[in-house]
C-alpha cells in the first residue's frame, strides 16, 4: 500500500489487478451497464490512487476488511455520481457471465443462479429504487445515510425501499415455510 500511496505504477498496476473484479460487480450493481460500470469502477480507482495517502491503518489484523471497506465506499460514491453526471437510463445489453460471480465464497451453482436471477431483478427496477435497495439491503447503509449520500429527504429513502422491495417480492416464489425458491 506504501507503493500505492507513493505513486508507483507497479504497485497500483497489482492493486487494480486484484481488486478490479471487487470494484466492477460493486459498480455494476449501480450503473445499468457492464461499460458503464466499467468507467464508473476506473474513475474509482483514480480516485483511491490519489487518496491513498489518506487510508489509515488503524487495526493492522483487519487491514484486509479495512481496505475493502474503504474501496466499497468509494466505488459506490463514484457510481452514483457517474449515474448523476451521465444522466443514465436503463438500457439493454449483454451482459458478461463474470459479473455474476457471488461477491462471496459461496460459489454454489444454486447459489450463484440466485444471485443471477437477484441481480437481473434489480436491474428492472428505476435508477432511484434500485439505488436505495442497493444502499440500503445489499451494501447496509442506513436511511439517514442514504438520504445524505442522495441528497435526498430520509421518508423519500424508506419510500423507494418499500417500492422496491414490492417489485421485487412479485417475482419471489416461496416454498410452504416461506423459503426463498427461485424468481418468476
Amino acid at each position: 500500500m506504501k507503493g500505492c500511496a507513493g505513486n508507483d505504477a507497479w504497485c497500483q498496476k497489482l492493486f487494480y489487478d486484484k481488486y478490479l473484479g471487487f470494484a466492477l460487480k460493486i459498480a455494476f450493481r449501480y450503473v445499468h451497464s457492464y461499460e458503464n460500470a466499467a468507467l464508473a469502477a476506473n474513475d474509482a480507482f483514480i480516485k483511491m490512487f490519489k487518496g491513498f495517502k489518506n487510508f489509515e491503518i488503524r487495526d493492522p489484523e483487519h487491514i484486509e476488511a479495512m481496505l475493502m471497506a474503504w474501496i466499497r465506499r468509494i466505488v459506490i460514491t463514484t457510481s452514483i455520481d457517474y449515474m448523476r453526471r451521465e444522466s443514465l437510463v436503463p438500457e439493454h445489453v449483454v451482459i458478461s457471465e463474470s459479473v455474476w460471480s457471488k461477491p462471496d465464497n459461496q460459489k454454489t451453482g444454486e447459489n450463484n443462479l440466485m444471485y443471477k436471477e437477484l441481480m437481473s431483478l434489480i436491474k428492472k427496477l428505476s435508477p432511484a429504487y434500485r439505488v436505495v435497495f442497493n444502499l440500503h439491503v445489499i451494501d447496509g447503509y442506513t436511511h439517514q445515510e442514504i438520504a445524505k449520500i442522495l441528497g435526498i429527504s430520509v421518508g423519500t429513502s424508506k419510500s423507494n425501499l418499500a417500492k422496491a422491495k414490492a417489485f421485487l417480492q412479485k417475482f419471489l416464489v416461496r416454498d410452504k415455510n416461506g423459503n426463498v425458491l427461485c424468481f418468476t
